[in-house]
């Protein structure tokens, strides 16, 4: 970093908090948002002593910035912080950068980036890969959609909490990568979860079944990470249930505007809707595992 920046962050949740933290660790002047105050006073606790500002509106935030990042719910949100009457984009400077990690509809991605064009305000929509976990190391992956030059300008910002950027094509090509993300995603955690119960049916050894299979073609980071905690029984963490159905539905919806069936995606949905009904709806996506029959189980 040659010189610190003046940036605003808004949302500081799960995602948004750890981000928020490498930003201010990385030298920078940060500035705070969150619809709930409260968020903000448990950032603060768990981070004392890193100094911030903290902002009464968007548009109070993005006075003066440099930049603006925005992790927020969903597309209503994300118009309503960058878009609405205090918004962003109502007091941010020509020449800075906009960056938004939540993942939306590549619409609304495609609407602020137009926004932005117009204001002369380098735009990216950003979502993220990697969870919590990457999230708490500094270690996300992000897939970029806009201008070149636009990103090129948020390299610099998001270098301080990222492994890996990808600039995958125009706006709304960074949401519309996340959705691939996401039905890769989906798949990997079903199969994952009907193997899981395949075994324990089967009365195996599942640390030896692990041992012997995570080696091989059958690999994944679902595998290494959830394989055990699954089998126990735990799911009260990661990323949640409510989450991924939220963007399985944009998924859903961004494949019937360009008309391409995803019959596996729907299905898994589905699962996940059951998972929700058991109340599953804030555990980890490895709590699908759960409406899946075991045989045998008391």
């Amino acid at each position: 970093m040659s010189q610190p920046l003046n940036i605003a962050f808004l949302g500081l949740g799960v995602m948004g908090g750890a981000i928020a933290r490498h930003i201010a660790q990385a030298g920078h002047h940060l500035t705070v948002y969150n619809r709930s105050m409260g968020r903000i006073e448990r950032w603060q606790q768990a981070n004392p002593g890193v100094p911030i500002r903290i902002a009464e509106s968007p548009a109070d935030a993005a006075t003066g910035a440099d930049a603006v990042l925005t992790c927020v719910g969903n597309d209503d949100d994300l118009a309503d912080v960058v878009l609405g009457p205090m918004g962003v984009f109502t007091t941010l400077r020509r020449g800075a950068v906009f960056i938004d990690h939540t993942t939306v509809s590549a619409r609304i991605a495609r609407q602020i980036a137009v926004e932005a064009r117009d204001l002369e305000v380098h735009c990216v929509d950003a979502p993220v890969t990697g969870g919590q976990a990457g999230a708490e190391k500094g270690q996300l992956t992000v897939m970029c959609g806009g201008r070149a030059d636009a990103v090129e300008a948020a390299q610099p910002i998001m270098a301080s909490y990222t492994k890996r950027i990808v600039h995958v094509g125009k706006a709304g090509a960074g949401q519309t990568c996340k959705m691939v993300n996401q039905i890769a995603f989906a798949g990997i955690i079903a199969s994952l979860s009907e193997a899981l119960r395949f075994a324990q049916s089967a009365h195996l050894d599942l640390d030896k079944v692990y041992e012997a299979i995570s080696g091989g073609a059958a690999q994944s980071w679902q595998m290494d990470n959830r394989w055990h905690t699954m089998a126990r029984d735990e799911f009260d963490f990661g990323f949640a249930v409510d989450w991924m159905r939220k963007d399985l539905g944009l998924t859903l919806d961004e494949g019937r505007s360009i008309g391409v069936s995803l019959p596996v995606a729907a299905q898994i949905d589905q699962i996940y809707a059951q998972v929700q009904a058991i109340g599953g709806g804030r555990q980890d996506t490895s709590a699908l595992v759960r409406v899946l029959p075991r045989k045998g189980k008391a």
